[in-house]
């Protein structure tokens, strides 16, 4: 004869139910806060109406003093235009990349006593999060790259098209816009916007976003809508965002 249980069966079925009740509503919220976020991400209707993309604070504010450009863009975009490494700013006998690998990296080592060639050092990279040991070599040294900030072609579309050979090349070696960074990042950015790219490392898209706007205003530099309004959406989480001064 089986053993007759201590708990009356109203009170199991019950708790039972309570418990179910409990599970579906936890379920429904998370859900719902889901929903919610993917909307705002699929449907800049609902971003604007959550006010997703708004946004105040110093950078907000260089980035609503900025030209909007929706226009048709020129052809005839070429990288050598802007003389990219073929200046030496600081008549050090190097060019730009080895100031900006020397200003980025920790413990810099250089090729011989003297020397402005950076031979290794180690990079915590904004863009990623990584710590990377940068050894110069034919198969190594692409494990960093620099950056810059505000791409070239995306310079081109947004007003350098206009510009003398003497701007572009000071644009293009401008340190202000350039960054030490993870060799594959950077290729994987390419000449994007912030529409269409930012950094893995969430942490920095503010920064990485108030530098874009930076470069931008000294230049004169328009934004298209699509731009703004991912810069918006980046500085909506940091309103006390700073541009940087260097």
């Amino acid at each position: 004869m089986s053993r007759r249980s201590r708990f009356p069966r109203r009170l199991i079925d019950t708790s039972a139910s309570w418990f179910r009740t409990l599970v579906m509503l936890l379920a429904a919220i998370i859900i719902g806060s889901c929903a919610a976020i993917l909307l705002t991400k699929l449907s800049p209707q609902v971003a604007e109406i959550t006010g997703e993309h708004t946004a105040s604070g110093p950078a907000a504010d260089a980035l609503d003093a900025l030209k909007v450009d929706d226009g048709a863009k020129p052809a005839g975009y070429d990288r050598d235009l802007f003389g990219f490494r073929k200046t030496d700013a600081n008549n050090d006998g190097c060019d730009v990349r080895e100031d900006i690998l020397a200003r980025d990296l920790t413990d810099v080592t250089y090729k011989y006593r003297g020397s402005c060639i950076v031979a290794g050092g180690v990079l915590h990279d904004p863009y990623t999060g990584k710590t990377i040991r940068f050894t110069r070599g034919v198969r190594t040294s692409s494990a960093v790259q620099i950056d810059h900030v505000v791409a070239l072609e995306n310079a081109w579309r947004s007003g350098a098209f206009a510009w003398d050979a003497s701007k572009r090349y000071a644009f293009a070696n401008d340190p202000y816009n350039l960054l030490a960074v993870d060799g594959p990042a950077n290729q994987a950015k390419g000449s994007a916007s912030a529409a269409y790219w930012l950094p893995t490392n969430s942490a920095y898209r503010c920064e990485y976003v108030a530098r874009q706007i930076g470069v931008k205003a000294k230049y004169s530099l328009s934004v298209t809508s699509n731009e703004k309004t991912a810069m918006q959406a980046v500085l909506h989480t940091c309103p006390a965002q700073e541009i940087p001064q260097s």
